[in-house]
């Protein structure tokens, strides 16, 4: 039977793909913490990744705004050009992706359905640094909508995650599954204060998740939100999509740095159950 084994944590700067240097121990320590990612998903066995991100009105603009949509068939990405990030096919495992569509529209989750599709940094910069390391795996790819209003709401967005899970249990065939939270942690994007990183309000967040302190997160208002970590800061709700799926379990930090010249602060957590 299929299950979800293990749950990640992890920014997706898309500068650090541009040619933009950061400092260079902050480089190093970025790039073990993507290692490390990497290697536990090889040490948990996993058959499949799926990553949660959210669009950054790249994909999508005023013509269509899906809330949710879930990738079932052909998936490359990512559709910007990034100087260090070639464009690449992204495996899809097809038969999971369409039974976690079909359960959920089954359960009240009104699920966009994407047959083909060309994602953007969020769902490529995981899959290049953390899945493709793992040779075989495939990957699930799934956005819910954050960064323009309207936007998913926090609890729908962990209540999301909970059906995820429902579903892969569901699923006829031996599945070792791992999810990935895409997004975060401050940043201020197209906005005047772009550049600045909130470190404390980052820290803020992470011993919640160490915690496991679910109801708190839930609390915060997107306005509170955006004035501690920026329009960046609301991917928490990719966070608490994939803590949804792992009900119950906190977070271990793997490595934290604020990197103004990525404009992010760049949290990694692993979600265990081993506390």
């Amino acid at each position: 039977m299929a299950e979800i084994v293990g749950g990640f944590l992890l920014p997706h700067p898309p500068m650090m793909f541009s040619g933009v240097k950061a400092p260079e121990q902050q480089q190093k320590n970025v790039n073990a913490a993507y290692q490390k990612i990497a290697d536990r998903i090889g040490e948990l066995e996993a058959s499949t990744v799926i990553i949660v991100g959210a669009d950054h009105y790249i994909l999508f603009g005023p013509g269509c705004l899906p809330g949710l949509l879930i990738g079932i068939g052909d998936v490359d990405g990512p559709i910007e050009k990034f100087s260090d990030l070639p464009r690449s096919q992204h495996r899809v495992n097809r038969p999971l992706a369409t039974h976690i569509m079909e359960h959920g529209r089954a359960n009240d989750v009104d699920w966009a359905v994407a047959k083909a599709f060309t994602v953007d940094h969020a769902i490529s910069i995981p899959h290049h640094m953390v899945v493709s390391p793992n040779e075989g795996v495939e990957i699930i790819p799934i956005y819910i909508d954050v960064a323009s209003s309207p936007r998913i709401e926090k609890r729908r967005a962990y209540k999301l995650g909970q059906q995820i899970s429902q579903a892969v249990d569901a699923f006829p065939k031996d599945e070792r599954v791992v999810i990935v939270g895409s997004g975060g942690l401050s940043h201020w994007v197209g906005s005047a204060p772009m550049g600045k990183v909130n470190a404390e309000f980052d820290r803020w967040v992470m011993a919640l998740i160490e915690e496991g302190d679910v109801d708190e997160l839930l609390a915060l208002s997107d306005e509170e939100i955006l004035a501690e970590g920026g329009e960046g800061a609301l991917e928490i709700c990719q966070w608490l999509c994939a803590m949804g799926a792992m009900k119950g379990a906190r977070g271990r930090v793997i490595a934290y740095e604020p990197i103004p010249e990525w404009i992010t602060g760049m949290g990694f957590l692993e979600l265990t159950f081993d506390f």
